[in-house]
């Protein structure tokens, strides 16, 4: 991410907790065998505008299924998370449980349960350790500081490798707003939403109505735009805060103040989901798939989606492997628009197909190039001004070692 005068914005310390009006904490509760951190809060110092966004799977966890409810009126005080437990296919309990951890929270801090939305990840379908989270819960109220926010990151995380925030701030009228986030995810990734789960918070003055307008439209280019699996978890939740704590007149939809503050949103969002595809179960390579000349843009984005879950080249790409037949299966299996004799692929910067058909190229080119950490690879489709790009990872032996002993 680029910062400074060209995009109007900078990089600021920490995460969740760098905007004003914001404490987090997180502990261990024994949630997790490992005795690392396992559950986290969030809160605003007062009841501010909120909005979020879910999971479109059917199998919607209790905790999504609660957090929709509370915050239908727009207000969040506090959000509680836990990980090592999804609280998904747990039935009627799974959602007592969820209520408990509400109450437990809004109890801790001080506020309504309505203002409170929860989350939870992990291993789906065992029942929750009630004993362990409520006693977790107690234990982050007690600790909750604006210092904090790397706790809370940290114990949102399951398989991730390392933790994930960004904190940026911007200026808007002579007044300095800060947009922070956390997110965890690195398998189960195709959001259709969000991601595994994803907190963002500003100091800036945001509507209610605000929030709900800028998160969608983040959303849907950031975290809405990435692949690790092509696999839609049950507990996608991404929510979005605005303390308005650093001052000024509330900005609402249609303010030309808001295009800054949704600029460092997008920025936010767009950098979260790109650590969530860098940390893909297994993976060695980022991947950042673009699919240009396509007839309009959800033609494109259903193409460029469709090569990024392709497992045969997600394999390809991990062997170094410059199989553009792959990229033209992947594009034709799409509900895009397509003419075979106009398709154009770029592997790293090679042109592998032109007009349908194979280019002779340098194969061992391709493969040192195919060994970079970064690949770019571009599906020209030749038929119009549509374009989407997609981030994905590559698939590898280590991607099947560390899901078939995920329970283990």
């Amino acid at each position: 991410m680029e910062t400074g005068t060209e995009t109007g914005f900078s990089y600021a310390e920490g995460g969740v907790t760098a905007p004003f009006g914001f404490l987090a904490a997180g502990v261990s509760a024994g949630i997790k065998k490992s005795g690392k951190r396992d559950v986290a809060l969030l809160i605003s110092e007062e009841p501010c505008p909120a909005a979020a966004v879910y999971t479109r799977n059917s199998m919607a966890a209790p905790p999504v299924q609660l957090t929709r409810e509370n915050l239908s009126a727009g207000v969040l005080r506090a959000i509680v998370v836990n990980s090592g437990n999804a609280n998904a296919c747990t039935g009627p309990q799974g959602l007592a449980d969820a209520q408990a951890m509400v109450d437990a929270t809004a109890d801790a801090v001080g506020c309504e349960p309505s203002q409170v939305a929860v989350a939870s990840t992990g291993v789906i379908g065992a029942p929750m350790p009630m004993e362990l989270v409520l006693a977790g819960i107690r234990e982050a109220a007690s600790r909750l500081d604006s210092a904090a926010g790397t706790c809370a990151a940290e114990a949102i995380m399951t398989t991730d490798t390392f933790l994930k925030e960004i904190a940026v701030g911007v200026d808007v009228e002579g007044t300095r707003y800060t947009v922070g986030g956390m997110t965890k995810g690195s398998g189960m990734i195709m959001p259709n939403m969000a991601t595994m789960l994803a907190f963002v918070t500003t100091d800036a003055p945001l509507t209610s109505a605000a929030c709900d307008r800028v998160l969608r439209s983040a959303v849907d280019v950031t975290f809405n735009r990435v692949t690790v699996d092509s696999d839609t978890s049950t507990n996608d939740t991404c929510v979005l805060m605005a303390s308005g704590a650093a001052g000024g007149e509330p900005i609402d939809v249609g303010d030309a103040r808001l295009t800054p503050v949704s600029d460092a949103i997008h920025a936010v969002c767009g950098e979260l989901a790109r650590m969530i595809v860098r940390d893909g179960e297994g993976a060695t390579k980022f991947i950042e798939v673009t699919v240009r000349g396509a007839a309009c843009d959800a033609d494109a984005r259903d193409a460029a989606m469709s090569i990024a879950n392709s497992p045969l080249f997600k394999t390809a790409i991990f062997g170094r492997d410059a199989n553009w037949g792959r990229v033209a299966m992947a594009v034709g299996k799409s509900t895009a628009r397509v003419d075979p004799l106009k398709l154009e692929v770029i592997f790293a910067g090679i042109t592998t197909c032109l007009d349908g058909t194979a280019v002779a190229f340098d194969e061992d080119a391709a493969s040192a190039a195919l060994a970079l950490n970064d690949i770019e690879v571009i599906a020209d489709l030749h038929l119009g001004e549509g374009i989407a790009t997609v981030w994905t990872c590559d698939l590898s032996y280590e991607y099947v070692r560390i899901n078939g002993e995920y329970r283990s």
